[in-house]
């Protein structure tokens, strides 16, 4: 299979830089799969499982927010948060799941806070989802 260039990056720093086979990624519209040769793209990332094929194997990471772009060849993802699934932490997403339920259940919260709570269990749940693929 032929590989692309593909930088992953957040506002931690570069996650990834180097070949890949194909990426799948959650999109605003859906999830997309880019492989060599994509013609030029650009996408807003919503929240989901990401996936990445290189020559040494597939890996899969929890991906929110932000964008994915092709141009020229060259695939560019910059996330607001992108977790390879060996780097998740299993309890913080846990006890992130379990606030997020409890904010959900308040017949207290406010829209604001009960629309907050929907994402922050989405997140939650997805990173729990990509945690158990190891």
């Amino acid at each position: 299979m032929n590989a692309f260039d593909l930088q992953i990056v957040t506002p931690d720093g570069m996650l990834f830089d180097g070949k890949a086979q194909k990426i799948i990624l959650r999109t605003t519209e859906g999830d997309v799969g880019i492989l060599a040769k994509h013609s030029n793209y650009v996408a807003a990332l919503s929240i989901g499982v990401a996936k990445v094929v290189t020559e040494d194997g597939e890996k899969t990471a929890a991906c929110s927010g932000g964008m994915v772009s092709v141009t020229d060849g060259v695939v560019r993802v910059v996330a607001s948060t992108f977790e390879w699934s060996d780097d998740i932490d299993i309890a913080r997403a846990e006890k992130a799941k379990e606030k997020a339920e409890t904010r959900l259940e308040s017949t207290k919260a406010s829209d604001f806070e009960h629309k907050l709570a929907e994402i922050k269990l989405k997140k939650a749940l997805i990173r729990l989802r990509v945690s158990s693929k190891n």
